[in-house]
């Protein structure tokens, strides 16, 4: 039997596939069609439905203003091998905020939903609440692409070109854990990213790759405490759905700091709250999702 080994090391990869996959295609007056990355989970991930929805609401809204709120539901599994097209409602045009709803269509059927506000740039009151918390820079860390590599060897051999493949951010996890050997912790999780390159200046760009990015190891959080992780045998997780507010101007493609907590999972769903913060420690957006967190017993599982 022949010893499986990991990957020699190589680039880590390039924000390009990704800016590409979020410049989706007109095909009708407010109608965009936008195409998938396959990220290992047999499925479309779902801050790649969130971002392409961002995206093409944005694509109908007036110059002046940009994305302040999004709150989206996942409604069905996204079929990889399809493309997906969005139908965006222009619901209000204010005199400073924009409304929309975008809809997610595969096979005839919704499958992701979104609601998104835009406000015109203005002068106001400001403030921030919390500090951001005392965490290592991220040169110091190891990538989380990385760390994957260092593992290629436990990973399902169907898989591992998957989960091995370059990635268009850059994710840094404090404190990582061993996804085949999880142990029991507080459910907090700390994560630099940013994007692989520089990105185009326009913001929709920067507010999508952010969006992407938020539901990156989200609802894993809630699965501390518990002593389990998505490669625990009989673990089902899914997104249910997923809110984003955005506070003020960034950028994707310098260092941000994503915090998250999970203050309470139940009835086999777990909440989880996150808050991202610029290398100088301002608070530039909030996010909330409530994801499936279902462990099926051996019976429920599909057969391989």
């Amino acid at each position: 039997m022949t010893e499986t080994t990991a990957p020699e090391p190589r680039s880590p990869g390039s924000v390009t596939p990704l800016v590409e996959l979020l410049d989706l295609e007109p095909i009708e007056v407010n109608i965009y069609r936008g195409m998938n990355r396959d990220l290992g989970s047999g499925r479309v991930f779902g801050g790649q439905v969130f971002a392409q929805a961002v995206v093409a609401a944005r694509r109908t809204v007036p110059a002046d203003r940009e994305l302040h709120s999004a709150h989206g539901y996942f409604i069905l599994a996204g079929d990889l091998a399809a493309p997906i097209v969005y139908f965006v409602d222009t619901l209000r045009d204010g005199n400073s905020f924009t409304t929309r709803r975008v809809t997610a269509i595969q096979h005839g059927r919704a499958i992701f939903s979104l609601s998104a506000s835009f406000h015109v740039a203005e002068d106001g009151l400001a403030h921030q609440m919390h500090a951001w918390p005392t965490v290592p820079p991220p040169e110091s860390l190891t990538p989380e692409l990385e760390l994957i590599r260092q593992r290629a060897a436990r990973i399902p051999d169907a898989l591992r070109p998957v989960l091995t493949q370059d990635r268009p951010i850059d994710f840094r996890p404090i404190a990582p854990i061993d996804p085949f050997a999880p142990e029991p912790r507080e459910p907090v999780r700390h994560t630099w990213f940013k994007a692989m390159g520089t990105l185009p200046d326009d913001p929709i760009i920067h507010q999508a790759v952010l969006a992407y990015a938020s539901d990156h190891g989200l609802i894993t959080t809630a699965l501390h405490p518990h002593g389990v992780s998505f490669r625990t045998p009989g673990m089902q997780l899914a997104s249910l759905d997923h809110s984003l507010w955005l506070h003020r101007p960034f950028r994707a493609d310098e260092w941000l700091l994503y915090t998250m907590d999970s203050p309470v999972a139940s009835g086999a769903r777990g909440f989880t709250r996150g808050a991202i913060y610029s290398r100088d420690g301002t608070l530039v957006a909030s996010v909330a999702q409530e994801g499936l967190m279902r462990m099926r017993t051996s019976e429920e599982r599909p057969k391989p």
